[in-house]
């Protein structure tokens, strides 16, 4: 991309309210970013040997499935959306590769040129649903993001 040009990242909103999602890792970003999932209506499966406290009352109220396992090849089946979350590269490497043979999009948390996705950083006001994406610079995206709220929010947009 020319210098100045934004992200190289195609920004769609997704609607996967019905949809299989994948969340292969269940620390802190998945403690993020399954929840918005869940609010978006997605049938989340997260898959991990170990799941936060707040990711289990999310499958005991029924709101999504927890596999407590470890990633197993074919695990993405079906799936329209994956992510990767887990602290193993390893790990992380073999969820893109099924997701790009499945031909569904990915995202890696801790290499985002790897996988086929990046989350933007969103936020919500007013009816509005602003999101941000940088070339490698998540902190800088939020901030972005912050200031475009508190538009909404100042202006009554």
């Amino acid at each position: 991309m020319a210098d100045g040009a934004g992200s190289p990242a195609y920004l769609v909103g997704l609607l996967l309210a019905g949809r299989r999602v994948v969340v292969v890792g269940a620390g802190r970003v998945a403690a993020r970013r399954v929840p918005r999932l869940v609010e978006a209506g997605a049938v989340v499966e997260v898959i991990a040997p170990a799941v936060r406290p707040d990711l289990q009352a999310l499958a005991d109220s029924g709101a999504l499935t927890v596999r407590t396992r470890r990633y197993r090849a074919g695990d993405l089946a079906g799936a329209w959306y994956a992510l990767a979350l887990t602290d193993a590269a390893e790990v992380n490497a073999a969820v893109v590769a099924e997701a790009e043979a499945w031909h569904t999009f990915c995202v890696r948390a801790d290499r985002a040129d790897e996988g086929s996705a990046w989350t933007p950083a969103s936020g919500h006001a007013e009816g509005v649903t602003v999101a941000t994406i940088t070339s490698h610079d998540p902190l800088r995206a939020r901030r972005i993001r912050d200031r475009l709220v508190e538009v909404v929010v100042g202006e009554g947009l």
